[in-house]
């Protein structure tokens, strides 16, 4: 009775193993290459020949000549290896009195943005804590400083904003929103923008 219990849950393990773990990812791997080759080899970014990120994670940009990421959890931020959000919820008292509190106190410093009009997504971090894009109404409060260190018209600033906003996936799915990369490295070809390298 064992033995006859034995061979047939070998067999199914050895197939399901080889099933789960050869062909499966065998077919997605192929068809990933020929339907999805830019996204299944990480959506990179390139600048002057050389790889400086990707599309779908996010990085800091500190400097103010430049469109600043949405605040990050993950690590020291945008940590790969650490992805995550704060895990505090709605009603904390360091969300709201610590870490909001001073990622408002920032844009209003830098940006000049009014208390109670500042996109939410200016001051949270995202639930991965890699989130590469902002909304549109993030990326608008920012132009005004980005021109003016840069020493362009704000209205080049603002025209490149509107060129770099994808809209909702298929028209429904998720938000508007402004990739930070593409829109930084916009900015480095643009004319009169500053030679300031992108931070790798």
């Amino acid at each position: 009775m064992r033995h006859t219990q034995l061979r047939p849950a070998i067999v199914l393990t050895l197939l399901l193993c080889v099933i789960t773990g050869f062909i499966y990812p065998g077919v997605v791997t192929v068809l990933a290459q020929l339907f999805f080759r830019r996204q299944a080899n990480g959506s990179l970014v390139s600048a002057a020949g050389h790889a400086v990120g990707s599309a779908l994670i996010g990085q800091r940009f500190t400097r103010p000549g430049y469109f600043h990421s949405r605040p990050s959890a993950a690590g020291a931020g945008y940590d790969a290896t650490l992805s995550g959000g704060t895990n505090l919820g709605p009603t904390s008292a360091k969300l709201a009195d610590t870490l909001i509190a001073h990622a408002v106190d920032t844009v209003v410093k830098n940006d000049g943005a009014m208390k109670g009009k500042i996109p939410s997504d200016m001051v949270t971090s995202s639930g991965s804590g890699l989130d590469p894009d902002i909304s549109p109404a993030n990326a608008r409060l920012q132009v005004a400083r980005v021109a003016r260190v840069r020493g362009m018209d704000s209205s080049a600033v603002r025209a490149l904003v509107d060129r770099y906003t994808e809209g909702r996936q298929l028209g429904v799915l998720g938000d508007a929103r402004v990739n930070v990369l593409r829109l930084n490295l916009a900015l480095d070809s643009a004319p009169r923008a500053t030679s300031t390298p992108v931070p790798r």
